[in-house]
């Protein structure tokens, strides 16, 4: 049942840059501009490119495999036990972001637009639209994507238009100011959260797209978009606010919008720039939590992952509440643990499962060489 869906490339190419633009949006500019400051607009530049790279790993892995997800992948490779220990591992680690995310929600919601409603209504909410699109399937949500794309690139637009008027060319000066060690090490932080947690991907691609090689090309070309997205944020955090403004927000493109005045009559639409992240936040958490629950089923080789998907939503729920005690612990731990958690699962494992796919390769090459 579950191996029936499909999605075509061009909505496999939607999920991609929702999933990379996902909380960079709101939450990078400010990463970016504390270490590189003016320069930060550079260091999404490299670290787009080094992104790509990390991708192409993905693909790479992909390839060897075009009809296992990534737990059955991992499974293939390891064996049966040390596979199962490494997919409950990943499937974990999908579940706390997907928890994470839900957080992240509830606190921006409750700091600028909500602050009477208890976060834990915010979270239940969000979190029921989550659980409901992944029951309803991955065809499903991949085209509620396709509608929000556009939705998303026409807010996107029209905010670069609205704000370009208040853009102050001498904010990145002097250029590369900061030397390229500050300016490569603040783009690893990039790399992390927008390209190595897109191993999830590996979940849903190639064995639920239905042409892998439209689907290859679509895989770099919407981590491409996503990332020129996230480049063109930055640049416009720091060319309006200033680098030290843009460091010292939480979330600095949230208070770039409120920066638009055209006329003393277009003001005041920060609503639309939390539009933007609202839909990025959506589809991304979505992707998560659908990444845990299928990554569940076929670990416990269930024909269907729609019974886990209310238990695993409430768990979701009460991790995203006690998840983080306050936004400073939330900052720290994922500068630290969360980055160590991603590279992790996004990083090390797919190297060493290229490393096991190579010995076996010899191994087998040696033994057909023996027997003959």
């Amino acid at each position: 049942m579950m191996q029936d869906v499909k999605i075509n490339s061009y909505q496999f190419l939607v999920l991609v840059i929702l999933f990379t633009i996902g909380t960079s949006i709101l939450t990078v500019p400010s990463a970016l501009a504390t270490v590189a400051k003016q320069d930060a607009w550079i260091s999404t530049i490299i670290g787009t490119g080094i992104g790509l790279l990390v991708v192409w790993l993905f693909i790479t892995i992909a390839n060897w495999f075009p009809h296992l997800t990534y737990v059955q992948i991992i499974e293939k490779l390891f064996g049966r036990w040390i596979g199962k220990a490494f997919s409950v591992f990943f499937v974990f680690i999908t579940l706390l972001y997907a928890s994470e995310l839900l957080y992240y929600f509830g606190i921006f919601l409750n700091i600028h637009m909500l602050p009477n409603t208890p976060m834990v209504v915010l979270n239940i909410l969000m979190a029921g639209i989550v659980v409901m699109g992944v029951r309803l399937g991955l065809e499903t949500f991949a085209r509620t994507a396709e509608i929000l794309i556009v939705v998303f690139f026409v807010f996107f637009l029209i905010l670069i238009v609205c704000i370009s008027p208040e853009i102050k060319f001498e904010n990145i000066q002097p250029v590369y100011e900061m030397g390229t060690k500050k300016i490569v090490q603040s783009s690893f932080f990039y790399v992390i959260v927008s390209s190595v947690d897109a191993v999830v991907l590996l979940m849903i691609f190639p064995s639920f797209v239905n042409k892998m090689k439209q689907g290859k090309k679509t895989f770099l070309i919407g981590n491409l978009i996503g990332g020129i997205v996230i480049i063109v944020i930055t640049f416009l955090c720091v060319t309006v606010l200033g680098s030290d403004k843009t460091a010292g927000e939480i979330y600095p493109s949230y208070e770039l919008t409120k920066k638009i005045n055209i006329g003393n009559f277009i003001q005041r639409i920060e609503g639309l720039m939390a539009s933007l992240w609202i839909i990025t936040l959506y589809i991304k958490t979505t992707l998560y939590f659908y990444v845990s629950v299928l990554g569940m089923a076929q670990i416990l080789s269930l024909k269907d992952y729609r019974p886990l998907t209310l238990p695993l939503g409430m768990i979701a729920v009460i991790l995203s509440l006690v998840i983080y005690p306050n936004i400073i612990y939330q900052k720290h731990f994922d500068d630290t643990t969360g980055n160590s958690l991603t590279l992790t699962i996004g990083l090390f494992l797919p190297l060493l499962l290229v490393v096991v796919y190579a010995i076996r390769k010899i191994m087998k090459k040696n033994e057909i060489e023996i027997s003959e």
